[in-house]
């Protein structure tokens, strides 16, 4: 194979490179899965490797001026990057992080290591934030509510006001109402307590999803993108439930629909006692 591809002059290919060439492949193809509807991101992708394919041909070529231009437009390109689009960039490796189940995976290994473990829901919780939700649902107040697992949601609960309360459909609902002063932002809830309120959460940068999808439903794709936290969204507008997870934003048709797509969140039977 290396006799019949030498035909080409400096491509000089081997097995290696064969190896080489196909796990950069698989890197590109898991990137631009990951930051396809991010227009943002995807243009600091495609100008970045428009300069490093530049920089190969100009190397192979033995163009030496080229190189050393383009060579020092990628220090200092990479540099600047960086640094005007930390956020975006950080967005990017959790998303990738996130679709490719590195973060799961590495996440479990070290909560276990440190003794950290998952945050879950009482089913009694559950009822409670079911019945809260379809109250709101009914009454068209709009809601925007964050369960954490086990991503932290400290830099979050930090934007807002913290407490903790157990949790009940009254007080969500009186947190949620219009004239609150708590119910512009999320309520985070760890464990079977609410944390926090009138908490702030990044904004997907997506633009594929529904025109419709107000503020709400942004922030909580934006959250579910980074983190493995479950978001549920009430419309103020026409009152519809979504379950947030994974950026993917799914509409909740019944209630009972509501409380399966939270059985994951339930406690093992043993904390279901001692809740007790």
């Amino acid at each position: 194979m290396t006799k019949v591809l030498g035909i080409f002059g400096f491509l000089q290919f081997g097995w290696a490179d064969i190896l080489d060439i196909g796990m950069v492949a698989l890197l590109i193809y898991l990137l631009l899965r990951s930051i396809r509807g991010d227009s943002t991101v995807l243009n600091i992708v495609l100008v970045l490797s428009l300069l490093l394919v530049g920089q190969a041909i100009a190397s192979a070529l033995n163009m030496r001026m080229m190189t050393v231009l383009l060579n020092a437009l990628l220090d200092v390109g990479v540099l600047a990057i960086i640094i005007i689009f930390q956020p975006e960039i950080r967005h990017l490796l959790n998303r990738v992080a996130m679709q490719t189940g590195i973060s799961r995976r590495t996440g479990d290994l070290f909560n276990r290591i440190l003794g950290i473990k998952e945050e879950r829901l009482g089913s009694r919780s559950v009822e409670e934030l079911v019945e809260a939700v379809r109250a709101m649902s009914a009454e068209k107040t709009g809601a925007l509510i964050v369960i954490q697992h086990k991503s932290s949601m400290d830099e979050f609960m930090d934007t807002g006001d913290r407490f903790d309360a157990e949790i009940n459909r009254r007080l969500i609902m009186n947190i949620f109402f219009k004239n609150s002063p708590l119910h512009d932002g999320a309520m985070i809830i760890v464990g079977n307590r609410i944390a926090a309120a009138r908490c702030q959460l990044p904004m997907t940068n997506r633009t594929d999803i529904p025109a419709h999808y107000g503020m709400r439903h942004r922030a909580a794709i934006g959250l579910s993108e980074d983190t493995d936290a479950d978001v549920i969204v009430v419309s103020e507008e026409s009152g519809g439930v979504r379950f947030v997870r994974n950026g993917e934003a799914k509409e909740v048709e019944s209630i009972q629909e509501l409380r399966e797509l939270l059985g994951s969140a339930l406690s093992t039977e043993k904390e279901k006692d001692k809740e007790e």
